[in-house]
């Protein structure tokens, strides 16, 4: 992918997730963060809403944050689960929403990573690698069957800052690192700088619990719940990181466990920054 430009900064604020650097905003085990350019604001992913409250604690985080609808000129959904899509229901419709009703969305532009619908939109369906802002584009949906969960298609962004390089923006991390990785290289000339969000190491555990099981631990990571994931995966995908030399790394809690977490922290030493709620990450 050429000449589709590049943006002079780059601020991700995480909007949902699993810690946050303040009592007054609200944590869960979904993602939602918003992404600003020096042209474009970005809402990536809608969060859980699993008690599908109104105002979710998306909207409320966004009050808390001093952040409206109105700024938001883009929405992109990495994959329809249900702690992206906005809960269980939405994912069944392959829809989203960014509270308990599907609030008019002033047709902004929507980008999916299959066909999926929102009232009075017409999401772009971006299969494909595909340019969505200046220096902002999906690499595309990198499929994988999923224990349980079946085949899912996940897109991530890719975003150019000047002077630096790709800076990967990534919900889950179904498609797993070294797709991910190989994705990127295959589509950009430029290095990896960074990458953030979540890349789905529950180790120890997930933040999500069904009759006491962590059920992150057993699906989602692309491996039967026999051979689970181990730690020696995780090291191995650090190294495999850690030969692009980013400058910029960011594990989402939400999807990883604390080990994992720890580990990422302990590897990019300066290059390593926590994820949380109202915290930015710019650069």
């Amino acid at each position: 992918m050429t000449g589709f430009g590049s943006t002079r900064s780059l601020e991700i604020l995480p909007l949902i997730d699993w810690y946050t650097n303040d009592e007054n905003l609200m944590f869960e085990a979904g993602v939602s963060y918003l992404i600003r350019t020096d042209q474009n604001t970005i809402l990536f992913d809608v969060g859980y809403n699993p008690k599908q409250m109104d105002p979710s604690p998306l909207l409320h985080n966004m009050d808390c944050l001093g952040i409206t609808l109105d700024e938001i000129d883009t929405i992109f959904i990495s994959h329809n689960h249900p702690d992206h899509v906005g809960g269980m229901h939405f994912m069944r419709r392959k829809s989203f929403s960014l509270t308990s009703r599907q609030i008019p969305l002033h047709q902004k532009m929507v980008y999916t990573p299959i066909p999926m619908t929102y009232p009075h939109v017409n999401p772009v369906c971006a299969e494909n690698p595909t340019v969505i802002a200046k220096g902002v584009a999906s690499i595309g949906a990198i499929p994988t069957q999923l224990f349980f969960l079946g085949w899912t298609p996940e897109q991530a962004l890719a975003c150019l800052v000047d002077g630096k390089g790709i800076v990967l923006i990534v919900g889950c991390g179904h498609q797993t690192l070294p797709k991910i990785i190989a994705r990127t290289e295959a589509l950009f000339r430029e290095p990896i700088y960074g990458i953030v969000g979540g890349l789905h190491y529950p180790v120890t555990g997930g933040r999500e619990k069904f009759l006491g099981i962590p059920i992150e631990k057993y699906v989602g990571t692309g491996k039967v719940p026999w051979h689970p994931i181990t730690m020696r995966e995780v090291r191995d995908n650090i190294q495999l990181l850690k030969t692009r030399e980013p400058q910029l790394v960011a594990l989402s809690a939400h999807d990883s466990c604390d080990a994992s977490l720890s580990m990422f922290r302990d590897s990019f030493q300066e290059a390593y920054k926590d994820m949380k709620v109202g915290e930015s990450i710019v650069i």
